[in-house]
């Protein structure tokens, strides 16, 4: 198990180091996860870059609700981006979707230039589209983003399995598949052993 790459989602300095100790390969840093995550506060970001010695995201994301997002919204987005570079973070989370719940292939594309040479991971926005496979075919033409969250579309890991996997296979190793949905420490080598994703993700991947 300490071979798997484990990515605990957290919202605070405590949750952010514990996760350190128990062993966790990097943190994805989110606000508000009662609503699924939104941007941090910065100072809590700055306090997270200080405290801790392992690789570190931050969620780029405005407000809870769906991921289709006024251009105002996207003016937000782009400010917290630039707010993020400057304080250091390595890579963001964002995902951005159209009212035809599709991608939003522009504004995605604008963020993730942004960004640059910040890694972007897209975030399970894209468990919302009727086929997650053809989304990684189309997020592997966006140079800059490396990583991509999901649990299939499905409520959890286990039930998106088959989902994943055709999703690993699209991806051909350009992009990371981070498999995400109720996955714990208690259940992670049965879900690998489902998938063999690239990483997994979740509040509980490591016990905290």
């Amino acid at each position: 198990m300490d071979l798997l790459i484990k990515e605990a989602c957290v919202e605070n300095l405590t949750e952010a180091k514990n996760a350190e100790r128990l062993g966790a390969s990097q943190i994805e840093l989110c606000g508000r996860l009662d609503l699924d995550g939104i941007t941090p506060d910065l100072s809590l970001v700055e306090k997270v870059l200080k405290g801790l010695s392992i690789h570190v995201k931050v969620m780029v994301r405005p407000r809870a609700g769906n991921f289709v997002y006024t251009e105002k919204e996207i003016n937000v987005m782009e400010v917290s981006i630039e707010f993020l570079k400057s304080m250091g973070v390595q890579e963001i989370v964002l995902g951005l979707l159209t009212d035809k719940n599709e991608i939003d292939i522009p504004s995605t594309e604008k963020l993730v230039e942004l960004a640059h040479p910040i890694k972007v991971t897209f975030h399970k926005a894209i468990d919302k589209l009727d086929d997650p496979v053809k989304g990684v075919r189309q997020l592997m033409e966006i140079p800059g983003i490396t990583a991509i969250l999901t649990s299939g579309g499905k409520p959890t890991a286990r039930e998106g399995a088959p989902v994943i996997r055709q999703m690993i296979l699209a991806a051909e190793d350009k992009l990371n598949i981070i498999a995400a949905g109720k996955i714990t420490n208690e259940n992670l080598l049965e879900i690998d052993r489902l998938i063999d994703a690239d990483a997994y993700h979740g509040k509980l991947v490591v016990g905290i």
